[in-house]
């Protein structure tokens, strides 16, 4: 059997599977949306793009899916299962499986690296059926940078874990790391222009503001008559910017702000 067949013969696999769980009352709350055709979305992003905050916007609604980074197993093993496969096939099977909602919406985070991971091994808009985009952007991309070195130097990652190592400003860092958002940022820009897809357009700076908006938006696209409600009390990520963030800001633009140049395309040249 080729790969190609393969691979599709999982997916239907686990259609099959999933349709088996969500028809069985047994298995799902009572409370639970009713079950639809199996269909779902990726979240498309950069890290530091509040990603995390929106994943947890979207669960929260319990009709939305679950949307993780299910494609980055050593990050699964630390938040939901120890024995979590880095199989991409297996990993497609998570997806339809712990990323849905009783209604048959799956979520999925996606960064490119991490579909750079996976694109060898399977067809991702094959093996997820029915499969829409949603663009996440930072309009901060300094703020994003700064954030992306501070999570690296203290190793927290979520307003919900503790620090483990004190920030400190590295201009050359921060640097680094807006090329590396900018990067990103035109990967999906190059991807979406090639292909013709029209992303659902989500800027983070409105999600934060405005978040059930967000959620009615996917929940459109995805054909829900009626809009599920953010559960705000289960949201537990929160804003990180602090005074920190400002000063390095400040900083940053003293040492880095001459604007008698324009910036080499050689800092989008690696991904890091």
């Amino acid at each position: 059997m080729s790969t190609r067949s393969l691979i599709l013969e999982r997916a239907a696999q686990m259609r099959r599977l999933f349709d088996r769980f969500r028809s069985s009352a047994a298995l799902r709350p009572a409370d639970d949306p009713a079950p639809g055709p199996l269909r779902g979305y990726a979240l498309c992003g950069a890290p530091r793009s509040g990603s995390n905050y929106l994943c947890e916007i979207l669960s929260s609604t319990g009709a939305l899916g679950r949307p993780r980074e299910y494609f980055n197993g050593a990050a699964r093993r630390i938040h939901d299962d120890p024995a979590y496969p880095d199989d991409p096939h297996a990993q497609i099977q998570r997806i339809l499986t712990m990323g849905a909602t009783g209604n048959g919406i799956y979520g999925l985070k996606l960064f490119p690296g991490l579909f750079d991971t996976v694109a060898p091994h399977l067809k991702l808009t094959e093996a997820l059926p029915n499969l829409h985009f949603v663009r996440l952007r930072r309009l901060d991309v300094l703020g994003q940078a700064m954030s992306w070195v501070r999570s690296i130097q203290t190793r927290q990652f979520r307003s919900t874990e503790t620090a483990a190592g004190a920030p400190h400003y590295d201009g050359a860092a921060i640097q680094h790391y807006v090329g590396q958002v900018c990067q990103r940022n035109a990967r999906w820009d190059m991807f979406f222009a090639r292909t013709g897809i029209r992303p659902i357009e989500l800027v983070y700076e409105s999600v934060a503001g405005d978040p059930q908006s967000a959620a009615d938006a996917i929940a459109a696209v995805l054909g829900l008559a009626d809009r599920p409600r953010i559960e705000a009390g289960v949201v537990r990520l929160g804003v990180q910017r602090d005074a920190i963030t400002d000063a390095w800001r400040e900083h940053f633009h003293s040492e880095y702000g001459d604007r008698n140049y324009i910036d080499s395309a050689t800092l989008l040249a690696e991904m890091t």
